[in-house]
């Protein structure tokens, strides 16, 4: 077993593929990526937030105090349109971000105690909540100072003002710290990316185990072999294993060390939690990984048997990537926590156990939970791919 193993190790590492796959980009490609749209992300919805936006009102003398508010915003710059000038094509031509409409009346209406309605015209396909976000923001700011000019015409003091604006309020206070806060986020995505480089890392080597045997001819010399087929099955099911979890392994730490250097440029918070993260939590997480690399490795060197040719076996094992996210994405759903159920179904426990790493919050004795279903799973897939090597017709379709 061990003989074909440094075998089978020996060329893959040889080859630039396995390496791009395995090393690169797990451990530059993926990191640096996630590091740069992070830091990107930021810097856009800070500008989206602060970039100065053109704006037109319709009727600005029926609201003059609103059509104040907006001019004293630095963050707007009206622009006079002219009265044959279409509000759909100002706003296409990119004129305007938006066009408030003030219908005739507000103003009076406003002092008659009665509410006043406005017309927001803008792109949303575009613009997103954006446009209607700061708009909202300078409606309402004008909205609260009409509300308390008019209560304080009723010289109620500041306790009967309260009463007024809001007879009951709630007082939040959370008993998940900011490390649960912000890692509830973090941990979700976490083992979408460890998933996916598990697969795709052992992907492309299974079909040179497998199909790619087929294809250069040296599947029938294994097989010819004095040695048993379980230990041929092994040897390259720990070749696969070996590949996935070193590619997983090594974007963790790749990860960790690029969050905590240059984290705080992207997100201060996320930062801190990746500093966080003890050394026993990161064994922690690479332990889950284990299973979950074998189970893929046991699954797609099944299909690279199965397969007649390189071509067939890439097609197969295409849908693998959805079968591996479906249940990654179940682990994000709201409602969707750890407990004795979520520990037994495959993947999801994985995942949702990650997810309590990050926060800080795993229960240790269910990890105990987590890893026997897990390897139980992965041991009754390494036996079925065992059988499935045996059988001749499936070695020889053709």
């Amino acid at each position: 077993m061990w003989t074909i193993y440094l075998k089978e190790m020996r060329e893959l590492l040889g080859e630039t593929k396995t390496l791009i796959f395995t090393v690169l980009i797990p451990v530059f490609a993926i990191p640096v990526l996630t590091l740069g749209f992070g830091f990107i992300a930021t810097k856009l919805s800070e500008q989206a937030r602060n970039n100065v936006m053109e704006y037109a009102i319709i009727g600005a003398p029926n609201a003059p105090g609103l059509s104040e508010e907006f001019a004293k915003d630095k963050r707007f710059r009206e622009v006079r349109l002219s009265p044959a000038t279409s509000v759909k094509k100002a706003i296409e031509d990119d004129t305007v971000k938006f066009v408030l409409e003030v219908p005739p009346g507000l103003d009076t209406a406003l002092q008659a105690n009665q509410q006043a309605r406005l017309r927001l015209h803008f792109n949303a396909a575009s613009s997103g909540d954006v446009t209607r976000k700061r708009v909202s923001a300078v409606v309402e700011a004008y909205g609260k100072k009409l509300r308390e000019q008019q209560l304080s015409s009723l010289q109620l003091n500041q306790s009967q003002l309260d009463f007024v604006l809001l007879p009951i309020a709630i007082d939040e206070q959370s008993t998940a710290n900011q490390r649960e806060r912000i890692g509830a986020l973090a941990g979700g995505i976490l083992p979408y990316f460890l998933m996916i480089v598990c697969l795709m890392a052992a992907m492309y080597p299974s079909i040179d185990l497998g199909a790619g045997e087929k294809e250069n001819g040296t599947l029938e010399t294994l097989l010819l072999a004095p040695i048993p087929r379980s230990h041929a099955v092994m040897g390259k099911f720990m070749v696969l294993l070996t590949i996935g979890f070193t590619s997983s392994v090594l974007m963790v730490a790749s990860i960790g060390v690029l969050f905590g250097l240059f984290g705080s440029a992207v997100d201060r918070d996320l930062a801190e939690i990746a500093s966080a993260i003890s050394f026993t939590d990161l064994c922690a997480l690479a332990l889950m990984l284990l299973p979950a690399c074998a189970m893929f490795a046991s699954v797609l060197l099944s299909m690279s048997i199965y397969a007649r040719s390189y071509k067939e076996a890439s097609g197969m094992m295409q849908p693998m990537l959805m079968l591996t996210i479906l249940p990654v994405v179940l682990a994000m759903l709201p409602g969707v926590e750890l407990n004795w159920m979520w520990a037994t179904v495959p993947l999801t426990n994985i995942a949702l156990a990650m997810k309590e790493v990050v926060k800080g919050t795993l229960d240790y004795r269910m990890l105990v939970m987590i890893m026997s279903s897990s390897i139980l799973i992965a041991g009754a897939l390494l036996m079925w791919c065992r059988w499935w090597f045996s059988r001749e017709e499936v070695l020889f379709r053709d």
